[in-house]
This record gives C-alpha cells, sequence and structure tokens, in this order.
C-alpha cells in the first residue's frame, strides 16, 4: 500500500489539489487496489486503520474521499440498510462505480446538529417530502445520491433517506475557495419538497444514536488520518532539510532543526500509538464515544503542530504547493475541524471523566 500511494497518489495529486478540482484517475487507484469495500473486507481495525494512514500520507483529499465512502456511505447501508438496500447498492460502491455522500451537517448546525437538526421528512402517502438545506457535504457535486439525515415532523425520529442527486427539488453548490481538502467535493445542498418513495429509507436509522455509532468510528478514522499526515510531514521535513544547503552545510545539521524534526517524529509516533490501541477497542467492540473523541482531539492537535513546525523548517518555499508542505498545511486545517472540532470533541471527554455535562 505505502508503495502504490507514494507512486502512484502522492504526486499526482498536487495540481488537482491546486485547481480544486475532483481527480477522477486517482480514485480509479483507489478502485483498482480494491478500497471500494475497505469496510466490507472482514480484515482488523487495525488493519484498515494502517491503510488509512498510508492513502493519507499520499494526499489527505483522496484518504478523505476514501474514509467517507467506507466510514459514512458502505458502512452505514450495510449496517442500517434493508436487504435490497444492500444488495442493490453495495456491489457498485464496492468497485466505486457509484459514490455517495453523507448529508448531516446543516448550515446553521455543526457541533449543535444532534438537538439543532432543522431538515424535515414528512410522510405523504406511500413516500416522503424532504425539505431543508446542509452544509459541507462532501463528494456532493460527483456523488450518484447522498443520505440525507433528516427529522420526522410526525415524532421528530431523526431518519436517513437515500436520495439520488438528480431527484427533482435537490440542488447542489459547490464550496469553492477553500485552503485545504481542495481535491474533496464539498457543497451545500438543499431540498425543496424533495420526494422520495418509502423504500429510500434506510430502516436501521431511527434515533440520533445511529448517527452516533456512525461518527464513533469516524472519528477513529480521522485519528489515522493524523497518523499518515504526520508521517507525511515528517518525510518531506527531513528530506529538504538533509538536502538544503545553508552556510555551508545542510540545513538538518542545526540544532533548532533537528530540534523540530525530533517533535515532528515524536508527534507522529505518540499518535500512531494512541491509534493502535483505538483498533484494538474497536476489534474488541468496547470502542466508545471518548475514546474516538479523545483520539481524533488528540491526533489532529498534534498534527498542527507538527505542520506548522515543518512549514517554518520550509521557510518560503513551505508556502508553495512545490514543495508540498503547503497542501499539508492547508489540509491539517481542514482535517483539525470536521468530525466534531477539537472543543466539542474535548468536552466529549470532559464528560466521561467528571459526569457531567459541560454542553448547553
Amino acid at each position: 500500500m505505502h508503495h502504490l500511494a507514494q507512486t502512484r497518489l502522492r504526486h499526482q495529486s498536487v495540481e488537482p489539489w491546486n485547481r480544486e478540482e475532483f481527480a477522477p484517475d486517482l480514485l480509479a487507484v483507489l478502485a483498482d487496489a480494491g478500497l471500494g469495500a475497505l469496510q466490507l473486507s472482514g480484515t482488523s481495525a487495525l488493519f484498515r486503520g494502517l491503510v488509512h494512514a498510508e492513502v493519507a500520507r499520499a494526499d489527505l483529499s483522496m484518504s478523505t474521499v476514501l474514509g467517507v465512502h467506507n466510514e459514512l456511505v458502505v458502512g452505514l447501508i450495510d449496517a442500517l440498510g434493508s436487504p435490497e438496500q444492500r444488495r442493490t447498492l453495495l456491489p457498485r460502491l464496492a468497485a466505486m462505480r457509484t459514490l455517495g455522500a453523507f448529508a448531516l451537517t446543516e448550515p446553521d448546525h455543526g457541533s449543535d446538529v444532534a438537538r439543532g437538526l432543522t431538515t424535515t421528512a414528512r410522510r405523504d402517502g406511500a413516500g416522503w417530502v424532504l425539505d431543508g438545506a446542509k452544509r459541507w457535504i462532501g463528494l456532493a457535486t460527483v456523488a450518484d445520491f447522498a443520505i440525507v439525515w433528516a427529522r420526522d415532523v410526525t415524532d421528530g425520529t431523526v431518519r436517513a433517506f437515500v436520495v439520488g442527486t438528480d431527484t427533482p427539488g435537490l440542488a447542489v453548490v459547490p464550496i469553492r475557495n477553500k485552503i485545504g481538502l481542495r481535491i474533496v467535493q464539498n457543497a451545500d445542498v438543499t431540498l425543496d419538497c424533495v420526494r422520495v418513495p418509502d423504500d429510500a429509507r434506510l430502516p436501521g436509522a431511527a434515533g440520533f444514536a445511529s448517527v452516533n455509532t456512525v461518527l464513533r468510528h469516524s472519528r477513529a478514522w480521522v485519528g489515522w488520518q493524523a497518523v499518515g499526515l504526520q508521517l507525511a510531514a515528517l518525510d518531506v521535513a527531513r528530506r529538504y532539510t538533509v538536502d538544503r544547503q545553508q552556510f555551508g552545510r545542510p540545513l538538518a545539521a542545526s540544532q533548532l532543526v533537528q530540534h523540530s524534526l525530533a517533535r515532528v517524529a515524536g508527534n507522529a509516533a505518540s499518535s500512531l500509538a494512541l491509534m493502535v490501541q483505538v483498533a484494538r477497542l474497536q476489534d474488541a467492540g468496547t470502542l466508545e464515544m471518548p475514546h474516538a473523541a479523545m483520539a481524533k482531539a488528540t491526533c489532529t492537535a498534534h498534527a498542527r503542530e507538527t505542520v506548522a513546525l515543518g512549514r517554518n523548517l520550509l521557510g518560503g518555499n513551505g508556502m508553495t504547493t512545490d514543495f508540498e508542505m503547503a497542501k499539508l498545511f492547508g489540509d491539517a486545517e481542514a482535517m483539525y475541524t470536521y468530525e466534531g472540532t477539537r472543543e466539542i470533541n474535548q468536552l466529549i471527554v470532559g464528560r466521561a471523566l467528571t459526569g457531567l455535562s459541560a454542553f448547553v
């Protein structure tokens, strides 16, 4: 996996990232490697985590595509979908001939979406009518369908629906000018009297607890992304400082440079150790949300510090994607925020430690 990602993803991702364009050829690399069905492979959580880390080490955008596809779409349909939904959707998803989007976050509700979800689902004869808006929905502009989370107006239950992106009343507008994850096509999605049949509803998704199950494991996946990003920063910073000559000797011969490199290596090693333990909990079936929240918050904080150190080591060259570090720097900012901000994840951990909730 390391060789494949480094030779067919890493350098090939720079120009699509610069242009803020989706990269079907890079998606094909993941599909040809059989990663579209990674979530269904029966492999250990540790193996899957290491795969995610290696893809993130090459490019965080394509790692996000892989993670959303497996964790939030394939895994969700497999766990919560009907037999017919699994039969019709999973084979094409596994081959990556079909892509899905996970539509939960709303324009006015991110961290508080559990209480504030305002997109509605209303029974209408044999089907449903969906109304509302979603924001920051990854892959929405290229996906064939979106899994839309909405609140049933009858009883307030949060439900999920598989909605084709060509369904009348559904509109997708790409979000431009992002500083990170520029290959991932995030979008605003609006639903205006979108009609779907009852068999579009995921029968296992009834209440926000089903969302939390998905988010628990996707936060762990982001921890693996942070490991990969830190290893990438170490790769770039070490090579640059060894090759770069300053004052007649390699930049890496400086004590200050070695101090920063050691810090970067230590951040990566401690993040990897934490994620190995998280994988053990996943495989044992004992992973709880505080574990995943701690992993996400801790590893992405390490990653943010790491890319700041790395960008500084490259000096002015750290400001351009020609030397890769600027790309890692921007991607780390995006990763630091999605799947729950650091502050929200820390509050989840704090509540588990004290038994007291600091949420409003």
